[in-house]
């Protein structure tokens, strides 16, 4: 299996694995009553429907998808702190660490027309492209002082492993938000379409907002019907 989808500058959402279909959660909900389907019917379409409308998730946790993801630090910390903020137990993540690799760090780098303003009437969130409020000068300065700032960080941070420093201390040379990291994650079908239920809101952050796209893409090629009664995708 090698279904893939680049984000960004330089990430990806990957998926690595699928347990079950949309007869599976059909067959789930039946077997109180000792029935099993064998192929899906409009029967059973219909019982996707209502188990979804009337809020009956427990079938749909007997599915689980697993990805592997690329991304910002900032969009993997946010993924994150939903899955341990979440009720849905049914998850499991595994992170590379530069404890124990010293891989070439990568960040992201916006262009300079994807820097956004702060919103006016806002404490999170953004507002509209930075470069309409700057001068070009001022925002062409930004991009540089930024791309230097990750040039000079990731030269620092080799310098000291060369010269013998352990990893789990050398990556404190790394600015933390945009440098990218590698994840497994993987959930069971009722947890990835509440993370997609938040993630996809038109106020969710962009950048996350692009991976959650992807996972959506890549899950309903897989669950097309329970997804998509699931999942009100709004972005």
């Amino acid at each position: 299996m090698n279904e893939v989808i680049n984000v960004l500058d330089k990430g990806y959402v990957r998926l690595t694995n699928v347990m079950g279909s949309d007869l599976s959660v059909v067959n789930s909900a039946r077997v109180s009553y000792d029935k099993e389907s064998t192929e899906l019917t409009e029967g059973d379409i219909r019982l996707i429907r209502f188990l979804a409308r009337e809020g009956h998730t427990s079938p749909f946790r007997h599915a689980t998808i697993q990805f592997e993801m690329y991304a910002p630090l900032m969009v993997a910390r946010q993924h994150w702190k939903y899955i341990v903020g979440s009720d849905h137990t049914m998850d499991a993540w595994n992170e590379s660490s530069r404890r124990y690799v010293t891989e070439d760090p990568a960040f992201y780098i916006p262009k300079e027309d994807e820097w956004r303003s702060a919103p006016a009437n806002s404490k999170q969130g953004s507002g509209g492209p930075l470069v309409d409020k700057l001068e070009y000068h001022e925002m062409g300065e930004l991009q540089h002082v930024y791309e230097r700032h990750v040039e000079e960080s990731i030269r620092l941070y080799e310098k000291s492993i060369e010269l013998g420093m352990a990893p789990e201390q050398a990556r404190l040379f790394l600015p933390a938000y945009g440098m990218y990291v590698r994840y497994y994650w993987t959930a069971s079908l009722q947890s990835v379409a509440h993370f997609l239920n938040q993630r996809l809101a038109h106020d969710s952050q962009v950048e996350i907002q692009a991976y959650a796209k992807s996972v959506y893409e890549l899950t309903k090629e897989h669950f097309p019907m329970s997804i998509s009664e699931l999942v009100k995708k709004e972005a």
